[in-house]
């Protein structure tokens, strides 16, 4: 079975004490502060706690699925009950507390890297390695991937809550106010930086790797461009105070021109690359061979095969060279607590409305894609139908698909990330990753073991040819998608990004850092509200400035230490 190596049952070590409220702090392990972190399990160990704080209970506090709801090319959708998706998409907020697990969460996980960082420096591990470089090596991998995962949590908060507490000491005072924008980013560029010096510089030179979705120098480098991007932009664009430089700590800053050598180390070094077709990365190209006709009809004539997440056997794929971070998704059970926060809701939301076809299973039908992108995206790019999911096509295997089952249906979904199903032999369709990993439960809820990818190769290409203002990266991709070298220009960047990464939560960030989310939402679009014809319109609400409202528990437990976000 596909193995989570995040999930390990004794999240309580890595909690602060003093943060009470909302991290845990019950001990259940009998561990504490001064009898762990002393070997190199204890480490791993407390770094699976911090990627556990990824994961969140409440579906609306996931990143990827609240970054689709509020951009302009995906709807709310579902059923009619499904009113919090409508809200959202509407740029209200359906409950007082839509993203508190969200906020909670990325504490924990900030406080669990907090100990890494300062127990880990002061920690003796030359007993468990050959070699004092192997044991320096495994102290500086350690603290700087803990201190990246800090920069990564910060972000999230950053990205959606504007400027946020900063707490980077384990007993840190949590009853602290907010610091500003500006100091927020300061503190994760900063983490960002010291991650990039302190971890090792070791290429990927084979896939899998045993540190498969854990970070490392070439994702800090590339998280440091796209927090670059976005807080120049976000500064200049939103806030009107025009910036080109990412303030540091020290009092120093990071230029454009600094930012875009980290990214040149990441693409002649770190030993990615992209992968040989676009499709290749979703697991929609997987050709079950033993499936028949449940398998797409142009995976096997185009001779299509996915690259995989695992790479158990080259069954499941032909290595992945273009991912670089993954949150890890397997399965769940409802007997268990949180039983289904560890399968891929994404996937579960984003699918098929009332359809169980093959290859494309059952879903909630949330996030229905908006018909302009589909109408605007030339048909020669193969990156269109391999985003989206046309329904009624039997060349896409919805040719049985039964309309009128959800709300803000338009005929198109995110097939990136979309329910899996194939014939298992008996003439019954069960779930893709259930078969391959041999999962008992077959729930259609709890069977969505893809990973979603936060960064990849493509990424650092285009961030890259963005900063520098040159086309060679953004060529690159495009010429990976069969479509001829075009000139640089910020529009030609604004159109890649919107084809190469649709879907994957990252156009909503990047319509804010631009400016052009004021201007986006004008469309009147056709759709069907449970069988009955409707016009729908989004009307975001500048006032907002991009941002989601502080919860209202935290507003309470600090009673007039933070302010509201302006909108909310």
């Amino acid at each position: 079975m596909k193995k989570l190596k995040y999930i390990i049952a004794i999240s309580a070590i890595f909690v602060a004490s003093s943060c009470d409220e909302y991290l845990e702090n019950e001990n259940l392990s009998e561990k504490s502060l001064e009898s762990f972190y002393k070997s190199p399990t204890d480490i791993n160990e407390a770094m699976a706690g911090v990627y556990n704080a990824i994961y969140t209970s409440n579906v609306h506090s996931e990143e990827q699925v609240a970054a689709n709801l509020m951009d302009n090319m995906m709807l709310g959708g579902g059923g009619p009950d499904d009113k919090s998706a409508k809200w959202v998409d509407n740029f209200e907020d359906p409950v007082e507390d839509t993203y508190r697990d969200m906020w909670v969460q990325s504490y924990n996980g900030i406080s669990r890297a907090n100990a890494i960082i300062e127990k880990t420096a002061v920690a003796d591990f030359s007993k468990y390695f050959n070699t004092p470089a192997e044991a320096e090596d495994f102290k500086k991998q350690a603290i700087g991937e803990a201190l990246f995962m800090r920069a990564f949590f910060y972000f999230r908060l950053a990205k959606f809550f504007g400027g946020v507490p900063l707490i980077v000491k384990y007993d840190g005072d949590r009853f602290v106010a907010r610091s500003t924008y500006t100091e927020t980013f300061t503190q994760i560029a900063s983490d960002l930086k010291l991650a990039i010096e302190t971890m090792p510089a070791t290429p990927i030179t084979s896939i899998p790797t045993s540190r498969y979705g854990h970070a490392n120098k070439w994702v800090a480098e590339a998280y440091m461009g796209r927090v670059f991007l976005f807080y120049t932009g976000y500064m200049t664009n939103i806030e009107k105070k025009a910036t080109t430089d990412l303030p540091l700590l020290d009092g120093g800053t990071l230029t454009g021109t600094q930012v875009a050598a980290y990214l040149t180390d990441c693409m002649n070094n770190s030993g990615h690359k992209l992968a040989s077709d676009f499709r290749n990365l979703w697991a929609y190209s997987y050709v079950n061979k033993s499936a028949g006709s449940n398998v797409l009809p142009w995976a096997t004539t185009e001779g299509l095969a996915w690259v995989g997440q695992d790479g158990i056997s080259p069954t499941f794929g032909t290595g992945n060279y273009e991912t670089m971070f993954v949150q890890r998704f397997s399965f769940g059970d409802w007997g268990w607590t949180n039983g289904n926060i560890y399968t891929n809701r994404m996937a579960l939301f984003n699918s098929l409305r009332g359809n169980s076809l093959a290859p494309f299973g059952e879903g909630w039908g949330w996030c229905t894609v908006n018909p302009k992108l589909y109408s605007g995206w030339d048909d020669l790019d193969p990156r269109k139908r391999g985003s989206i999911l046309e329904v009624g096509r039997a060349d896409q295997g919805t040719d049985g698909y039964a309309k009128d089952k959800g709300d803000h249906e338009t005929g198109y979904f995110n097939k990136k990330y979309t329910s899996l199903q194939h014939n298992d032999g008996t003439g019954t369709n069960k779930g893709m990753f259930v078969q391959m990993y041999a999962w008992p439960n077959a729930d259609m809820q709890l069977m969505h073991a893809q990973d979603f990818i936060y960064m990849r190769f493509a990424d650092v290409l285009l961030m890259h040819s963005e900063i520098t203002q040159t086309p060679d990266g953004m060529n690159a991709v495009r010429n990976r998608a069969k479509l001829g070298p075009v000139g640089y220009t910020l529009q030609a960047i604004k159109d890649e990004r919107l084809h190469e990464f649709a879907f994957e939560a990252l156009h909503w960030f990047d319509l804010i850092r631009w400016g052009d989310v004021d201007t986006a939402f004008n469309d009147v679009i056709q759709v069907r509200n449970s069988g009955v014809d409707a016009n729908y319109s989004v009307k975001y609400r500048s006032e907002t400035k991009g941002l989601v409202p502080i919860p209202e528990t935290e507003m309470r437990l600090l009673n007039g230490v933070y302010t509201q976000n302006p909108g909310w």
